[in-house]
């Protein structure tokens, strides 16, 4: 040991906080003064052959070491670490000066198998509030500390004594931990394991551990460890006490490696148990030597000149005088991030928090991603899966982020299909959103954000195979042999379409087959149709034969035809609702299975050569399917939301006229319909969303009959029909309310003699008004992308 270091005789025990940028800079100045032979560190010893790796280029904080049960790669383990870690900085100088590095925490093959056994004593448990003789209260060491100083806020009285502390000399570098042991013995005589029943296994490990250690290289040697456990590493205890403590512990076969952590993760409680809430300015304050606050809050304003709020440097001088200033008056030895955030929300914000978001989001948390090098271990399809990202270009970052696809180029078709892989591996790298621009077929819009979880769950995923693809495949035969419901496997086929898996569908398609045979089920059935529909899709643009599954999907639809009839009478209003949500699905798939009956969209592979003429065989599913709905419009068995359904689909469809669904409204709207029945109707008619109130806007015989039909229903039943009627004309937007109710206050003498006078559909103008017309057509030009010499009869149609 270096002479000149004052401190007590035996081992140097170095009290930390995990994850505080003053204990790593005191451990720092600690070692070097020291200088011990060997360094021990809480954490796993199975890591004990990693520590290399934290002196490879590649190694960039902040990481974890994760371990996982070989067996049940799910049930795992983290220790992170940034690079203002007491821990990872006693590390990096071992390794800096040829000084061996051990880990000496209770192996992780314990604590797996240790939280396993308490998940199955949990689960068998009697269910019942734990006696209040059984429950142990964890102290809190700071929370006690604080409040023995007489602050309520253990942060920051934390900050205040040990984080805000400038650099030390080499004569007083032990003196803080010194005290803090102090304080810890104080502690742990007063609350001796503080409700931490496996605090006195592990320090019995590391107890031995240092035994060890001090056999081979004698005091000269250093223990960074919380400071919960110093003064139990520094009482006198027997070998044969803490193996006795040790005796019978449960095991576990696990792997141990490097994965990489992010600020966010910082930010929750895990691994050592030590989340903090500010880890971006906590890095700051490590990485800062001199003058943080002012350089805390230049790094704030170039945050907020990026996002283009105004913000000079007079801003910047104010805002670290008035830090200064409540750092004072708050009786802080220097301003801290409470003081510094004030400070900017009142000078470089204005007094607003909106950009206090921003700040606290990209600064005071961050999204940094650590990386780890190549020669970690990692499992085979961890390995196959960074191959795919560089490949793709698809780097894993902790922002969240949007990415668009356009599925006609090769790389992103790759993306679109390496992220649906993962999907169905449970690795949720990315989630499928909306596409804003586009609705084609053709576009992805995906949101990704990796988490280190997701480093879990490859592992996890490992079992499956050793490359994406592979193991993508045999996940989704598993499944589709392993689904009991049918919408289960048409929603697996189209999965493996998205992804690419052409080598599953085989599997997929004979259990589609074999499900769709057996259920009986029309719900069932209807329910699966839209998604075979749309896988069809997705075989056009992605080129994938979908032959099979074309005449899987014709022949599911047959189904549906022959079974809905029946399948709709005497439904209760819950079932007659859900049920029209399938006629409504049903009937978008059937127009996209197009006109040709082939079971596939105009265009697909299914829709050419011997998949057409195998399909054609079937006749006209879109006839079929009108002829199932008339059906449904005519029979009085049928709830009347699914009869009114069904006319307002086929004068959709140009299969009814205006005056024969009138005159079926009218019959339906008759004095002897019950209101109920007739206002279930008239939801299916005119509700949902679909353009019913502008049918309303634009047909006046619809209208006036909805308007007698309403004052006419008895004072007794309209409480009755008034949540109906007000489920159906609230989907409706503003405009077309307001348009309706205008409609409805003129009455039919006024819009029928506006009609007499030619003023065409109520109200409307009689002529197109070519004027606000020509006004509008610079705009439209440039919409369309049509150039000066378009034909101006083609924009005024347009534009009309």
């Amino acid at each position: 040991m270096n002479d000149s270091a004052r401190r007590r005789p035996g081992p140097l025990l170095l009290g930390v906080r995990h994850h505080g940028p003053g204990s790593a800079r005191a451990v720092r100045a600690a070692l070097r003064a020291a200088r011990p032979k060997t360094v021990l560190i809480e954490g796993p010893p199975e890591a004990d052959a990693l520590i290399p790796l934290a002196a490879d280029p590649g190694m960039r904080p902040p990481v974890a070491l994760l371990a996982h049960a070989v067996d049940e790669p799910g049930r795992s383990a983290f220790w992170p670490f940034a690079d203002f870690s007491p821990e990872w900085v006693a590390v990096r100088w071992a390794l800096e000066h040829g000084v061996p590095a051990r880990f000496i925490d209770l192996p992780a093959t314990h604590t797996l198998a240790w939280r396993k056994a308490e998940e199955e004593e949990e689960r068998t448990a009697v269910q019942g509030p734990e006696p209040a003789a059984g429950r142990r209260v964890r102290v809190d060491p700071l929370g006690a500390l604080a409040e023995a100083a007489g602050h309520d806020d253990p942060e920051r009285w934390w900050e205040d004594v040990v984080e805000h502390r400038g650099g030390t000399g080499e004569r007083d570098v032990f003196a803080p931990f010194a005290a803090v042991e102090e304080a810890m013995a104080a502690l742990r005589e007063t609350y001796g394991a503080g409700g931490r029943d496996r605090d006195p296994v592990r320090e019995a490990h590391m107890r031995i551990q240092l035994r060890a250690a001090q056999r081979e290289f004698g005091d000269e040697v250093a223990v960074v460890c919380g400071a919960w456990h110093v003064p139990a590493l520094r009482a006198k205890s027997s070998v044969t006490a803490d193996r006795e403590l040790l005796k019978g512990l449960p095991r576990i076969r696990t792997d141990m490696t490097w994965v990489p952590w992010t600020n966010r993760r910082l930010a929750r409680t895990s691994g050592y148990g030590a989340g903090i809430d500010s880890p971006g300015w906590y890095g700051h304050l490590f990485r800062t030597p001199d003058r943080p606050v002012e350089r805390w809050l230049t790094k704030v304003a170039g945050l907020l000149r990026e996002e283009d709020r105004i913000v000079s440097s007079a801003h910047v001088i104010e805002a670290v005088r008035l830090a200064e200033t409540l750092a004072v008056l708050r009786g802080r030895p220097l301003p801290g991030l409470g003081e510094t955030t004030d400070a900017v929300r009142a000078v470089l914000c204005e007094g607003s928090d909106v950009p206090l978001v921003l700040v606290h989001d990209r600064l005071v948390v961050g999204d940094a991603l650590g990386e780890v090098p190549e020669a970690a271990p990692a499992v085979p399809l961890q390995r196959d899966l960074a191959r795919e990202q560089r490949g793709l270009r698809l780097k894993p970052e902790a922002l969240e982020r949007e990415l668009d696809l356009d599925l006609r180029k090769e790389t992103d078709a790759g993306r679109s299909r390496l992220l649906h892989r993962l999907r169905l591996l449970g690795v949720g790298w990315g989630e499928q959103v909306r596409s804003r621009g586009s609705t084609g077929t053709f576009r992805e819009t995906w949101r990704l954000c990796w988490e280190p979880e997701l480093s879990v769950r490859v592992a996890e995923a490992g079992v499956w195979g050793t490359t994406v693809h592979g193991a993508a495949t045999a996940r989704a035969e598993s499944d589709a042999v392993c689904a009991t419901a049918l919408a289960e496997v048409t929603a697996l086929a189209e999965v493996c379409l998205l992804a690419g898996l052409s080598d599953a569908l085989p599997v997929v398609m004979r259990a589609l087959a074999d499900r769709a045979a057996l259920d009986t089920d029309v719900g069932r059935l209807a329910e699966a149709l839209p998604a075979l529909v749309r896988s069809l899709r997705y075989g056009d643009v992605r080129g994938t034969d979908v032959r099979a599954l074309a005449e899987v999907a014709a022949g599911l639809a047959e189904r549906v035809f022959v079974g809905l009839p029946p399948a709709c009478a005497g439904l209760d209003a819950d079932a007659a609702q859900e049920m029209r949500g399938h006629v409504d699905a049903v009937h978008t798939a059937v127009g996209l299975l197009g006109e040709s009956g082939s079971g596939a969209p105009a265009g697909s592979a299914a829709g050419t050569g011997s998949a057409a003429g195998a399909g054609s065989g079937r006749g006209d599913l879109r006839g079929r399917w009108r002829a199932v709905l008339r059906t449904l419009s005519g029979r009085d068995t049928v709830p009347g939301v699914l009869r009114g359904r069904a006319v307002r689909i086929l004068l959709d469809e140009g299969e009814l006229g205006a005056e024969e669904a009138a005159r079926l409204m009218g019959l339906v709207l008759s004095p002897g319909t019950p209101p109920a029945d007739a206002a279930a109707w008239i939801e299916g008619f005119v509700g949902g969303g679909g353009g019913g109130g502008m049918l309303l806007v634009h047909d006046e015989r619809l209208l006036a009959l909805v308007d007698a039909w309403l004052t006419g229903v008895p004072a007794e039943a309209f409480t009755d029909v008034l949540p109906l009627l007000r489920r159906t004309f609230s989907a409706y937007e503003p405009g077309v309310r307001r348009t309706i109710g205008e409609l409805v206050r003129r009455g039919p003498g006024e819009r029928s003699a506006g009609r007499k006078q030619g003023a065409g559909t109520p109200g409307f103008g009689t002529d197109a008004d070519t004027g606000r017309a020509d006004a509008v057509l610079p705009v439209l030009r440039l919409l369309l992308g049509s150039d000066d010499t378009a034909p101006d009869n083609y924009l005024v149609g347009a534009g009309t």
